[in-house]
């Protein structure tokens, strides 16, 4: 019994698996997501013959769009690298539903084959980009899940109608693949209204702005109102002059009066001269251009420059009295005007420019500027001399207004009366010295010493120093540097006979004497010393 209940329990599962046995047999594997609706072997003939592969022709009766563009000759399927090939050499399927049955390696893929080439900015954009149902016009294929197809080649079918329809549909006429913006291939010359002179250089913006039309942003084109100048600029004159602005303005600049048949400035109470000629109209006319302007005084428009150093002293002082109209320099104000004023200028002064004594800190000053060298002059002296040599340190009392370097100066009142060539000698050579640190030159004066040591250099290496004094006035003057006053008969060797004949150099020979080569004096006057 109990293996006829086996026997009987072995046959039932083998009926409930037979069904699935005999589909695995018949099928490799389930097919990809866009095919599950043809699973079953009831539709195996929609894509199989008996017996045989897949065959091209039942895929392309049911891909029917398909079908239309290659019997067309369009299409990537119509291009040589696939029109000889089997559907399945691409398209395999009973993979699995996960299996992609469409998969483009997007790195080699030439989309030029699809007899849409792909430039600029095109060939950096991703597939899906362009490959999305929102850019399917057919609305057959858009209801599809999977599809390539039912792109058009128009610009506006994938991008938006930034004109919204106020310019050609045509966008390629301005437009190239290199970037929306410039539109290189738009010529305004070749519109109803050219650009010429300053609206050349308008931005677009200006004239075309940016709107808002069923919630989106575009650009007004058509229609633009360009016949009347005031359609787009502001009349400043409110219709004072009527809307032909070209009869005084011309596109060049606003500020550019016409020649002929324009405002003619000279038939007002003001006529424009000098550099009156160039200046903006606004800069004088802030408001409206027939305000009446107050143009009396030069200081009724300008600044004073000069902070009421010539008002304070003259209230009816103004700028036209000095300057004109041609330019602010230079001024009118001459050698003769400054001869009558609390500052006569005499000698070098003469030559000297007004900005030498005026301009202080970028600012002209000519009130309190003061009388004394010093107020303008630095006074390169103190303290190195005494005030009591320039009282008040002027300048004057030394020096002379036609040259700096001309000095007229009592030396004896110093205590120290110069003699024979010192009287040839500048100040300089004496009383600037060179700080062997810092490169500059110092003023040495009052603490400079008399000794010839202070100024002169030690030509004997200290041979003659007695007492920490070197007396070079013993054999020398001033008169000149040959020793004129050196006797040699009040030396410890009196020149007599023979001797007396000899040069100096026969017995005083050039040695080195405190690590200076020199000629020596203080030799030994033994006889066996030279002979």
């Amino acid at each position: 019994m109990i293996i006829k209940y086996l026997i009987v329990f072995m046959l039932a599962i083998a009926g409930l698996l037979l069904p699935k046995l005999l589909s695995a047999q018949l099928s490799p594997g389930d097919l990809a997501e866009p095919h599950a609706h043809l699973e079953g072997l009831s539709n195996c003939t929609l894509c199989h013959e008996l017996g045989k592969k897949v065959n091209d022709k039942l895929c392309l009766d049911c891909h029917e769009l398909l079908n239309e563009r290659i019997f067309e000759n369009k299409g990537y399927h119509a291009s040589t690298e696939v029109k000889e090939k089997a559907c399945i050499a691409c398209h395999s399927d009973h993979h699995g539903r996960s299996f992609k049955i469409i998969n483009w390696d997007t790195t080699t893929f030439n989309h030029d084959l699809t007899g849409y080439i792909l430039e600029e900015k095109h060939a950096e954009a991703k597939c899906k980009s362009c490959h999305k149902k929102t850019n399917i016009s057919n609305h057959e294929i858009k209801e599809k899940k999977f599809s390539y197809l039912g792109l058009s080649t128009e610009c506006l079918s994938c991008h938006d109608d930034y004109h919204q329809q106020s310019l050609d549909k045509d966008c390629l006429k301005c437009h190239d693949f290199k970037g929306f913006k410039p539109a290189a291939g738009f010529d305004h010359q070749q519109t109803a209204f050219p650009l010429v002179e300053k609206h050349l250089d308008v931005e677009c913006l200006e004239c075309h702005p940016v709107q808002d039309k069923n919630g989106k942003e575009f650009q007004l084109f058509q229609p633009l109102e360009y016949q009347s100048c005031v359609a787009c600029h502001e009349d400043i004159h409110n219709g004072k002059f009527g809307n032909d602005c070209k009869k005084c303005h011309s596109e060049a600049s606003f500020l550019q009066i016409k020649t002929l048949n324009n405002f003619n400035h000279s038939l007002t109470n003001y006529p424009l001269t000098g550099q009156h000629q160039f200046v903006a109209c606004k800069a004088c006319h802030k408001t409206s251009y027939t305000d009446p302007l107050s143009h009396k005084r030069c200081m009724d428009c300008h600044e004073d420059y000069h902070k009421a150093d010539f008002t304070q002293t003259n209230k009816l002082s103004d700028c036209a009295d000095c300057h004109s109209t041609n330019g602010f320099m230079p001024s009118s104000f001459g050698i003769e005007r400054h001869q009558q004023s609390s500052f006569v200028l005499r000698e070098a002064h003469l030559a000297t420019p007004c900005f030498a004594c005026h301009l202080k800190e970028n600012r002209w000053e000519f009130r309190d500027i003061g009388q004394l060298c010093v107020d303008c002059h630095s006074d390169p002296h103190k303290p190195a001399i005494s005030q009591k040599y320039y009282p008040e340190s002027d300048c004057r009392s030394c020096h002379s207004e036609q040259s700096w370097r001309q000095i007229q100066f009592d030396h004896t009142e110093t205590g120290y009366e110069l003699l024979g060539q010192h009287q040839a000698t500048t100040c300089r050579d004496c009383h600037f010295k060179t700080d062997e640190v810092t490169s500059t030159i110092q003023h040495v004066f009052s603490e400079l010493s008399a000794a010839c040591s202070s100024c002169h250099t030690d030509q004997h290496a200290g041979q003659f120093i007695e007492n920490e004094l070197n007396n070079c006035s013993s054999c020398h003057n001033s008169e000149a540097w040959q020793p004129v006053l050196f006797n040699h008969e009040l030396t410890r060797f009196a020149l007599e006979g023979a001797h007396a004949n000899l040069t100096c150099q026969d017995c005083h020979k050039p040695a080195s004497i405190n690590n200076q080569f020199v000629i020596n004096y203080k030799i030994d006057y033994q006889c066996e010393a030279c002979h």
